[in-house]
């Protein structure tokens, strides 16, 4: 008899395994297996999502009685109390089968996808994984689909993991996602997040990008600020809780909440920001702000500015102006607490778990009321000294009062609470105690005029007790070694005849009518120069030609 690998093999398909669900692919499908961290945590996050969710309803329903409402919850069982998963944009419906074999208190998963080749592959890998009481096929368009949910029916997870721009489908998934439920979105088009084509990030996401060192937060504080300001034209807003830059793409996951009155509040949550071209500090720019009234009530207005001059105060260079970004905080510290727990505890078996584990623990840790970070290595070669340990920078910021932490999105990045002159005073008492040679500081040079300030803060590099974070001393892994070869974004999956010819709505299905150029005479042959004979496609007749010359 036959295995179900050499089955797949005859009908030109692949089989892949991944936890514990396993999934027929035909080989032209988009799969990459380093994506495999993405679907690992976005099953760890809605596990907890859907714990909290389902433990509110049973507190409801019994008025808090924490005896009733505590329900055991089992993966591949329908829980008819339990959550309402969508998967936009499925491929082959992997994501969904773990969905259903891997998450507790699901009611129903809607797998979709706009290919119907597609959506017979999904409906082979729901059957094979015995999925039928909680998986269920859509073969349509997903915003349409989301579009046709918003109200009664909405759902309480949407997870949106494009290839490229999410942003064609955040206007319906907003509206989509229930008062409280979760949106998960993916952006892969990290060139245009990340400065390198900042007139196609304001077309797609409505912010200018900038190309700078912390450009994997920033392109986490665009998506968020798109995210919002879709949400807000419905008088909702978005509640960060988890936010990644993880290989090559980020990851955000936010709940949708309804409130005109907290919509308000939008416009303090986003600011402009000014980067310098020269030494390349970031300067945050508020585009409106709060102040009390009477009563609990608030009046907003437009923020003061701008706060910075026409040239930069550290090396006179100039500005450009990126955004405008999400300024609030991008993680809840309690979610990734309860996060944490359940990898550690329910989760092991994950392949990445490891590697969640050590990202949420410094995500954890980051300055969550810091926008952006500086990168120790670029400071240094900012002023071209020898590098300054990450002990030392830190006991810097921390013996002078300042707070300081690592940033998950980058080696050697720091968020600090400490103003940008301290930063640099930390740098020119580093090089006063390390001299750099003199041609490495040639006049008019931004090393040279950075360094030509004077000192105006006391910098003591004496070892703090927490300048090495615990994370650090935990050896956690944040960055793991590349899995394999050519690991990064795969190209786009390539369609088949019957999706051509939906695409092309039927136009190359037959050839148009093309004109026969044999009624033409050959000017060549009539000159005695073409050599082609009857594969001419012009008349080699003499007839036709004199006859056309007296014409």
């Amino acid at each position: 008899m036959a295995t179900v690998v050499e089955k797949a093999s005859e009908n030109n398909l692949n089989f892949i395994k991944e936890g514990k669900a396993e999934a027929f692919q035909p080989k032209n499908v988009f799969y990459n297996p380093v994506q495999e961290f993405n679907r690992d945590i976005t099953i760890a996050v809605i596990n907890e999502f859907a714990k909290e969710t389902i433990q509110n309803k049973n507190c409801k329903k019994v008025e808090n009685d924490v005896d009733q409402a505590n329900v055991e919850l089992k993966v591949g069982v329908k829980c008819d109390n339990g959550i309402k998963i969508l998967e936009g944009l499925s491929a082959s419906g992997l994501r969904s089968m773990r969905f259903g074999l891997e998450i507790a208190g699901v009611k129903e998963i809607v797998t979709n996808d706009v290919s119907k080749w597609a959506v017979d592959i999904i409906d082979k890998n729901i059957e094979h994984n015995k999925l039928q009481h909680l998986v269920m096929s859509n073969l349509g368009d997903a915003s349409m689909l989301l579009y046709q949910n918003k109200t009664e029916k909405s759902f309480d997870v949407v997870d949106l993991d494009p290839y490229g721009s999410p942003a064609q489908f955040l206007d319906a998934a907003v509206q989509a996602v229930r008062d409280g439920g979760l949106l998960c979105v993916t952006a892969t088009d990290m060139a245009v997040l990340c400065g390198n084509a900042g007139e196609k990030c304001a077309a797609t996401y409505g912010a200018m990008s900038v190309r700078m060192k912390c450009c994997h937060e920033e392109a986490l504080r665009i998506l968020l600020q798109c995210i919002e300001t879709h949400a807000n034209r419905y008088s909702r807003y978005i509640e960060p809780v988890i936010s990644l830059s993880v290989d090559f793409y980020v990851r955000v996951f936010v709940k949708i909440h309804t409130g005109a009155k907290k919509v308000k509040e939008s416009v303090t949550k986003k600011s402009m920001f000014y980067h310098c071209v020269g030494c390349g500090t970031v300067t945050l720019q508020k585009l409106g702000i709060k102040e009390p009234t009477e009563g609990n009530n608030f009046k907003f207005l437009p923020a003061h500015g701008p706060p910075v001059g026409s040239s930069c105060d550290h090396c006179n260079s100039r500005h450009v102006i990126g955004g405008p970004v999400w300024s609030d905080p991008i993680h809840s510290i309690d979610f990734i607490d309860r996060v944490l727990t359940s990898v550690s505890t329910n989760l092991q078996y994950l392949n990445t778990s490891k590697r969640i584990s050590g990202l949420l623990t410094v995500a954890k840790e980051e300055l969550q009321d810091i926008p952006f970070y500086y990168v120790l290595d670029d400071l240094c070669s900012t002023v071209h000294c020898s590098p300054l340990s990450l002990e030392k920078f830190n006991s810097a910021i921390l013996n002078a009062g300042h707070k300081v932490s690592l940033s998950h999105a980058a080696r050697n990045s720091k968020k600090t609470d400490a103003p940008s002159k301290f930063i640099w005073d930390i740098m020119r008492t580093w090089v006063k105690q390390n001299p750099i040679k003199d041609n490495r500081r040639a006049t008019g040079s931004i090393a040279s005029i950075i360094l030509d300030k004077e000192i105006q803060n006391n910098i003591s590099f004496t070892p703090h007790p927490q300048a090495i974070p615990a994370s650090r001393n935990k050896g956690l892994v944040r960055f793991q070694p590349n899995p394999e070869s050519n690991w990064g974004p795969k190209p786009r999956p390539s369609l088949n005849n019957e999706d051509k010819q939906k695409k092309f709505q039927g136009k190359r299905k037959h050839k148009q009518n093309t004109v026969d150029t044999k009624q033409y005479s050959c000017k060549r042959f009539k000159a005695g120069q073409c050599e082609l004979g009857e594969e001419c496609k012009y008349s080699h007749k003499l007839e036709e030609c004199s006859l056309e010359d007296k014409t």
